[in-house]
């Protein structure tokens, strides 16, 4: 009473001598002093919070894409070095064969130093074209707003170059990332605001704009006159016979060693990488279970029936293993502005993108990847899901209420 009664006699004077406004900021921090800033406060364990912020965030998804980072550069080197071994080549030309001579690479492709130097002479270009031009627009944005720039680009960077074919030329990089920039984030606000996964949107416009560098047998080798389908290339022709019958192993399968995007391949770095955002409760293990999910069942209830067509025998453990099925699961997927925010919508949400993986690479051998169209399909349905999850729990409520 005392502290109220020495307020009171403080902010008497604009009381009664002060204007409308005076008086109204007066009684409002009045009220704000008296419930809002007590003179004592505790500082105990109770009210410790927690350090995870949106950069931290964004560094932890980094950190565990760094796996398939590493691998796919070395994956991208041995398979070049292996080809070049077959073809009875010594060099190639081009710049690149300058810097990995002074750097004292050679073509070894039992040499673990030849063959990560290898990729990284071109996991480097690409990754610093895609921080170039991605960042022009991040800056321009952030300035025609007037806000700082957000370190959840640092993520869309990394993700993009790692789904991307290591010979594709270098201005369709810059393309590809301007437009998953400018229109699948920032024309909808921003970080945070975006409705779809924006690594993803530029490369579904690599894809439809420039296919013949970013699809076909040519482009995932990084060796000039080489031609060589994908797993999931022979797979849609031949069945899962004919990838064993090129000699791919399962075991290489899930760890990676064979064709395809910079650093997507592997399996077993998508699942590290995964127990590292579960664990930092980042990501959604639920759409990670419910993607495998989405995918395995349909797999396993259609893999007896006798169709002619090849891709609907494959076993559900050769199609978590081939293509960029596993990294799309672990990492584009989970997005978290992208993706579902309820818990029941999660499991949803996970189950539509392995279900529409499976239908696009059964029903649709034209295309036998389906991750990436999958996912974007699923974050265009995202909002819907939720508001239909939302709307069952209001319901519910207002039953028990009655």
């Amino acid at each position: 009473m005392k502290r109220l009664r020495k307020m009171l006699d403080n902010y008497e004077p604009l009381f009664v001598k002060g204007g409308r406004l005076e008086s109204f900021h007066a009684i409002y921090e009045m009220v704000d002093t008296l419930f809002y800033s007590p003179s004592d406060v505790t500082r105990g364990s109770p009210h410790v919070r927690d350090s995870i912020d949106l950069k931290r965030v964004m560094i932890m998804v980094v950190f565990a894409a760094t796996p398939c980072a590493l691998f796919g550069m070395w994956n991208t080197g041995f398979q070049a070095n292996t080809a070049m071994l077959a073809m009875g080549m010594e060099t190639m030309p081009g710049w690149r064969e300058v810097v990995l001579s002074l750097l004292g690479a050679g073509h070894d492709p039992g040499s673990l130093y030849d063959n990560f130097m290898f990729g990284f002479s071109y996991f480097l270009p690409i990754y610093i074209v895609t921080m170039a031009a991605g960042g022009f627009w991040e800056m321009l944005f952030s300035g025609v707003r007037n806000h700082e720039i957000n370190e959840g680009f640092f993520v869309t960077s990394m993700l993009y170059v790692l789904i991307l074919p290591a010979t594709i030329p270098l201005w369709q990089v810059a393309i590809g990332i301007s437009f998953g920039v400018v229109i699948g984030k920032e024309v909808f606000g921003g970080t945070g605001k975006n409705v779809l996964n924006p690594a993803l949107v530029g490369r579904a416009f690599l894809y439809f704009a420039y296919p013949a560098q970013i699809s076909g047998d040519a482009v995932w080798t990084a060796v000039d006159g080489f031609s060589g389908a994908t797993a999931l290339g022979i797979s849609a022709i031949e069945g899962i016979s004919g990838v064993v019958a090129s000699g791919l192993t399962w075991g290489q399968a899930f760890l990676g060693q064979m064709q395809g995007s910079l650093g997507e391949t592997s399996t077993a770095a998508c699942l590290l990488g995964a127990a590292i955002l579960i664990y930092s409760g980042i990501a959604s293990w639920r759409i990670i279970v419910a993607t495998f999910a989405g995918l395995i069942i349909p797999v396993v209830l259609t893999g007896f029936v006798d169709s002619g067509n090849p891709m609907i025998n494959m076993p559900w453990y050769w199609h978590i293993a081939l293509g960029g099925f596993a990294f799309g699961a672990v990492f584009m997927a989970t997005d978290p502005v992208s993706a579902c925010q309820t818990n029941t919508g999660r499991w949803v949400y996970g189950l539509l993108i392995g279900f529409m993986t499976w239908l696009i690479r059964v029903i649709n051998p034209a295309f036998p990847e389906g991750i990436m169209l999958a996912i974007l399909f699923a974050n265009v349905f995202a909002p819907m899901i939720d508001y239909f999850v939302v709307r069952a729990n209001v319901k519910r409520r207002v039953q028990r209420s009655v």
